[in-house]
């Protein structure tokens, strides 16, 4: 794997973080088959409290993106690491379960022990799953929406457009700038 580690607002990268980059990237390397052609673009940025990495995969099928928050620049890649690996195991499962039901693949992958997908869900799911919600949805226009989210001192709300009777999301954007996610069904 090519790993391409730059730095943003002033920033550059020292060989140290270079190389604890690359080395955390070759653990991903196994869940690629063609791994040739595989480039990892590591992007450092560092603001006055805290540093920002965002690593990017682009592969023929999916763009692999993680962007973390962190203290320190080798905790953010550690945690980026550990998003885009979770990122991988869901997509492979996805196609596992669509392949499964195919006539002929399905045998393949059955016979195949070294994919435990039930083991996989699980891991999944108890590392990443904290927490589980219902809410009610109240329509009011995004206005209302957008002071209901600030009340609760959150950074989205999901709620029913009075306007356009979507199930929609309202969210505070990085730039605090407010967005608007509608649904369609």
């Amino acid at each position: 794997m090519k790993v391409i580690v730059r730095g943003k607002n002033k920033f550059v990268p020292s060989d140290a973080i270079k190389q604890y980059a690359t080395e955390k990237l070759q653990k991903l390397e196994q869940y690629f088959s063609s791994r040739e052609n595989l480039e990892a673009n590591v992007l450092c940025k560092v603001y006055e409290s805290y540093q920002t990495v965002e690593i990017t995969i682009p592969t023929k099928n999916v763009l692999l993106r993680a962007e973390v928050k962190n203290q320190t620049i080798y905790g953010a890649i550690d945690l980026a690491i550990d998003k885009l690996e979770t990122q991988i195991r869901k997509h492979k499962s996805k196609i596992y379960k669509s392949m499964k039901h195919r006539s002929g693949v399905g045998q393949f992958y059955a016979s195949q022990s070294d994919f435990d997908v039930e083991k996989m869900k699980t891991e999944i799911l108890s590392t990443n799953l904290v927490k589980s919600k219902q809410v009610d949805l109240q329509p009011m226009t995004p206005d209302e929406a957008i002071l209901q989210m600030e009340m609760l001192g959150h950074d989205f709300f999901v709620f029913m457009n009075s306007e356009t009777k979507k199930v929609s999301v309202v969210y505070l954007r990085e730039d605090q700038n407010y967005g608007i996610i509608e649904t369609n069904y």
